[in-house]
């Protein structure tokens, strides 16, 4: 079955351009178009797209709104916002209203197919070395904005959570890595298991944790002090 897309831009030539590029793939196929948030919006509960490519400034509604609304309906789609910015607030932005990756306009277009690809997967868009960066201030601000009250520096992280009571000990060192922002190959390596393994041990967390990609896989490592924040 091929991956619907849903292309939101207000530029009609970017919007043009996604679509031949994906009208040339065998596994990809445009579901619909849109120029503005709101009627993406509208167009992701109507044609339920697998994926919604997203641009970021748009006339009316910007794309991060849309991202939050799109991904708060019932089985929502992927979205990954495709930007010619590259601006921390935007990345944080679009990660806190639900999106899966987070992509430059200035990519190649080979690499932009395969990012849809991969969001469709379930997986996250953002490199391992990004990752690290971007996450850690992430889940930092999200912490501090979500919790109660804040821990001592040198307090025992809560690992003992009631969000991990259902995880095995090989899924929480799965879990912290996830955090770090190892890619499932440089798990494996890490934990001495073959790639097929690494990739079981994060599945069976999407499950058991209800994380839509690795992103989130990456806060709740966080969250729950099994990834150290960056002091």
């Amino acid at each position: 079955m091929s991956v619907r897309v849903l292309l939101v831009d207000d530029q009609p030539l970017m919007l043009v351009g996604l679509a031949i590029l994906i009208g040339d793939t065998d596994d990809l196929e445009v579901a619909g178009q849109a120029g503005d948030g709101h009627e993406a919006v509208r167009l992701a509960r109507e044609l339920r797209p697998d994926v919604v490519v997203m641009d970021i400034r748009m006339p009316g509604m910007d794309g991060i709104e849309a991202t939050r609304q799109a991904t708060a309906e019932p089985d929502a789609p992927k979205v990954l916002v495709l930007t010619t910015f590259d601006d921390d607030e935007y990345v944080y932005g679009a990660l806190r209203a639900g999106a899966s990756g987070f992509l430059l306009k200035s990519m190649a277009l080979d690499a932009i197919l395969d990012a849809i690809r991969v969001v469709a997967a379930g997986d996250a868009l953002i490199a391992p070395s990004v990752t690290r960066r971007l996450i850690a201030d992430f889940a930092g601000t999200f912490a501090a904005s979500a919790a109660p009250a804040v821990p001592e520096p040198d307090a025992e992280p809560d690992t003992d959570s009631g969000l991990l009571a259902a995880i095995t000990d090989r899924e929480r060192e799965v879990l912290a890595l996830v955090g770090e922002g190892l890619s499932n190959p440089e798990i494996a390596e890490r934990l001495v298991i073959s790639a097929a393994t690494a990739k079981t041990h994060v599945a069976r967390l999407f499950a058991k944790l209800e994380a839509r990609d690795r992103v989130h896989l990456a806060i709740i490592a966080f969250e729950t002090g099994l990834a150290p924040r960056r002091r």
